[in-house]
């Protein structure tokens, strides 16, 4: 094999195992629509400066695309929108090295990412970029010595030296282009990250022992209680909703006893943690749920080595305490400590409204108390971030505000244990002048209704102490709308996606409960009688066997069997 057919079998082996890989995360619609989305940006980005060669967004864009999106992202936003801008520059054999190149730019991005927690100013992140088009361009002058006739390094140092002006043009405006719009990127798509991965849903206190004899649907056993529950909770028909959402959950869960985002697709810690969530609000607790001999705290377990992101942090805090778990209950990790670590001086988390809301509600479920320093000052951060509209964005004040961000701030703000009586009145009221005429709810005002901002609003206005429906639109009757026939719950009408995560995600709000949600009470006390409050995950897998002997006599009531 010659130098150049071996230098581009390796470009190809590059290629193709950045391709392999994405296409077998499965990437949901969202993110495929998101990622190619940004892969258009970034072509047209570098073809608007077509007429200065070594003078492109290109590299500070997919640079922060992998810093805030992940590895995947960043290497297929480099790749395509290489391939994608060489329709109008021109193709050539230089284009698999370009798509290679910049798609490490992107590796690189998430690289930095994962060790600075994202947390980088706009300085730091903009050098990140130049360094990345240093690395590009580096590459890329391997292309040029791999088609040249000479292959010695007196060569290759010859070929970095002819190159060394157009590549300080490019490096410098890398740079350039960093400090113009990095950290402002960085927050979009961070924003676009968490709606991906976390559509935090919340709720308030319930009757669990009750829900879980309505769920059962037992004449004998809960007839009485089920009719009480209609005139004060909520309709027949919203049991029913919940009995089928659980059924379906039940039946999606995956042999190594975790959640993917619909049936058939590979487990995740995220989809996991949701569906522990989304049990628990329905009164099945998720300890008791278990497929091949592996309950929910297995797949949360193997999960725990990625535990990077603080919205990761703050989502499996909630999904350990609806176990009925500590944090401590996943051995060496000691998630408590870990989000003291993204506290700031002022009390927010990454001076974010989302990550400080769900810390406010992660602190409360591993049991600070509303008067602690920390849960305080985090209050008073959040409630200075209200835009003039009474509504909350996913950053600090001054972003456009939306519905999910909002109903999650007025959740944090009642959990503090002293919220500002005006302050929760606008948001309430955003959020009422942002439904629709189909009781839904859009995630900024003005959009079409979605599953996932009905049920964040419906939790803000229950953790508001507020009615949920108004003028004859009932966001629950919405809902309940959406279900399909195999108990899962569509994103929007006529629109399927995520069906896992969809239904974890409303059972909270039919249920009425606000985070952080607690296991139901029997596997809460059976959990303390065995000493979990300190467990290590093998005690914590102790608790599941002697609690799910105890569920037995309710397990065959729901008519789906739990493995």
């Amino acid at each position: 094999m010659s130098w150049l057919a071996a230098s581009f079998a390796l470009i190809a082996c590059v290629l193709a195992i950045g391709w392999l890989v994405y296409e077998r995360s499965r990437p949901s619609a969202r993110t495929v629509a998101l990622v190619a989305t940004l892969s258009a940006l970034a072509a047209l980005g570098r073809d608007a400066f077509a007429a200065f060669p070594e003078v492109k967004p290109i590299t500070a864009m997919t640079f922060v695309v992998g810093y805030s999106l992940g590895p995947l992202p960043g290497f297929v936003v480099g790749a395509v929108g290489m391939l994608a801008s060489n329709v109008v520059l021109g193709q050539g054999s230089w284009t698999p090295w370009q798509m290679a190149a910049w798609g490490i730019v992107g590796l690189l991005g998430a690289l930095t990412g994962r060790l600075t927690r994202r947390r980088l100013s706009r300085l730091p992140l903009a050098l990140g970029c130049a360094f990345a088009a240093l690395v590009a361009m580096g590459i890329m002058n391997l292309y040029e010595w791999s088609i040249g006739a000479s292959h010695t390094p007196a060569a290759l140092l010859a070929e970095v030296a002819q190159g060394v002006p157009f590549e300080a043009v490019d490096i410098v405006s890398t740079l350039l282009f960093g400090l113009a719009f990095a950290p402002e990127l960085a927050r979009l798509l961070a924003r676009s990250r968490a709606r991906m991965e976390v559509d935090w849903q919340a709720a308030g206190t319930g009757i669990a022992a009750a829900l879980v004899v309505l769920l059962t649907g037992s004449a004998a056993l809960g007839a009485r209680s089920a009719r009480a529950s209609v005139s004060t909770r909520a309709s027949v028909s919203t049991h029913s909703a919940l009995t089928r959402g659980v059924q379906y959950l039940l039946a999606a869960q995956k042999p190594d006893g975790g959640f993917g985002q619909q049936a058939g697709a590979s487990t995740t810690e995220m989809f996991t943690a949701w569906g522990a969530i989304g049990l628990a609000a329905a009164g099945r607790a998720p300890l008791h749920v278990r497929k091949d001999g592996h309950t929910i705290l297995t797949a949360l377990a193997a999960g725990a080595g990625s535990l990077s992101d603080v919205g990761a942090i703050e989502r499996t805090i909630l999904a350990l305490h609806a176990c009925g778990l500590p944090a401590g209950a996943l051995d060496g990790h000691d998630l408590a400590a870990e989000l003291a670590r993204h506290r700031r001086r002022d009390g927010s988390i990454e001076d974010e409204v989302n990550h400080t809301a769900f810390a406010i509600l992660a602190m409360r479920a591993l049991g600070d108390r509303p008067a602690s320093p920390a849960i305080r000052a985090a209050g008073r951060w959040l409630a200075a971030q209200q835009n003039a509209d009474g509504g909350f964005s996913f950053g600090p004040r001054g972003d456009p505000s939306d519905v999910d961000d909002t109903a999650a701030a007025l959740q944090a703000l009642a959990a503090t244990g002293d919220p500002s009586p005006a302050a929760m009145a606008r948001a309430v009221s955003y959020l009422r002048h942002a439904e629709n005429s189909d009781g839904g709810f859009p995630q900024e005002p003005g959009q079409e209704s979605n599953a996932s901002s009905t049920a964040w609003a419906v939790q803000g206005l229950l953790a508001a102490n507020r009615p949920l429906s108004q003028d004859g639109r009932s966001p629950i009757a919405y809902l309940e709308g959406l279900q399909a026939p195999d108990g899962s719950f569509r994103y929007s009408a006529g629109v399927t996606q995520t069906p896992v995560w969809e239904t974890a995600e409303v059972l909270p709000a039919l249920a009425r409960r606000p985070f952080p949600i607690a296991a139901p009470a029997p596997a809460r006390m059976l959990a303390r009688s065995i000493g979990v409050t300190h467990a290590s995950s093998l005690a914590a897998a102790l608790a599941a066997d002697v609690s799910r002997i105890v569920d037995r006599c309710l397990e065959g009531l729901t008519g789906v069997s739990e493995g």
